[in-house]
């Protein structure tokens, strides 16, 4: 074989090679990726559901999740997680290093929500369900790095059961713990009786209500704002996507509205 020939043979030879270590290097970029922004890897995890992926536009998860300060060697309690929106991705995201408490009240959503964990074991299988108020002893003062709670503020505070269930998130938390809260926010001038009836609170409710408990504000932030909303729905926020419950009546009107316009709102139990 002629010195042009074999120089031609060892170029053709190592073409492939190049995008091979490429490739490698590839994986080891998404690998560095997906230790630097666990929470993101967590909103990507494979096993979320469809219905519940689209709904991300709405929810920013990443950001909330983010903005409470949530790492994957937390342990981290959910109050009221309901058909397990959010559980989909704190139960991956704190499955190997931290603890996940599903902080579930007694009733039809209890039920619902063991049939969601036993629909996938190999995921859930971590995830410590304890049923509200009965077993919640079961959770140890002092122990819990965050609380976490989404849209239900307003059922507590229309139930009156606020104040004894912050004093109960307090008591778990660690000093310093962080509370997250997420809720429909209704405009300060509005008349306070809507926080009974519309699915809506103000912000200056929910400070009221968890520094009666004992926590201090940290801040808000406005990932979840929604200015379409104008929060004054004569059948509630539960006029809005995703209930839309008055059915095909003006619903493309609600669906370019959105999902409603949230608080998100940080606490902390005092460090001493």
């Amino acid at each position: 074989m002629n010195r042009l020939a074999c120089v031609g043979l060892l170029l053709t030879t190592a073409l492939p090679i190049a995008p091979l270590a490429a490739q490698h290097a590839g994986h080891g970029d998404h690998a560095a990726h997906k230790a630097a922004d666990p929470i993101s890897a967590a909103v990507a995890d494979p096993n979320r559901t469809p219905a519940n992926v689209a709904r991300d536009r709405y929810r920013h998860p990443a950001e909330t999740l983010a903005f409470f300060g949530i790492t994957p060697q937390q342990t981290v309690v959910e109050y009221s997680p309901g058909g397990g929106w959010y559980s989909e991705i704190l139960a991956p995201l704190l499955h190997d290093q931290g603890t996940f408490y599903a902080l579930q009240p007694s009733g039809r959503y209890l039920d619902g929500y063991k049939a969601f964990l036993a629909a996938k074991p190999n995921v859930y299988d971590r995830v410590k369900l304890v049923a509200y108020p009965d077993q919640a002893a079961q959770i140890p003062a002092g122990t819990v790095d965050t609380v976490l709670t989404f849209r239900n503020v307003h059922n507590m505070v229309a139930s009156g059961s606020q104040a004894a269930t912050f004093k109960t998130l307090f008591v778990m938390l660690k000093p310093g713990g962080t509370l997250g809260i997420v809720d429909h926010r209704l405009p300060e001038d509005r008349d306070s009786a809507l926080e009974k009836t519309s699915g809506y609170l103000k912000v200056s409710t929910v400070r009221q209500i968890a520094e009666a408990a004992g926590f201090e504000y940290v801040g808000a932030s406005e990932i979840n704002a929604n200015p379409k909303d104008t929060a004054d729905w004569e059948k509630g926020v539960w006029t809005l996507p995703p209930v839309l419950s008055q059915g095909d009546a003006d619903r493309d009107t609600y669906l370019a509205i959105g999902e409603s316009d949230r608080m998100t709102l940080k606490f902390r139990k005092p460090a001493t």
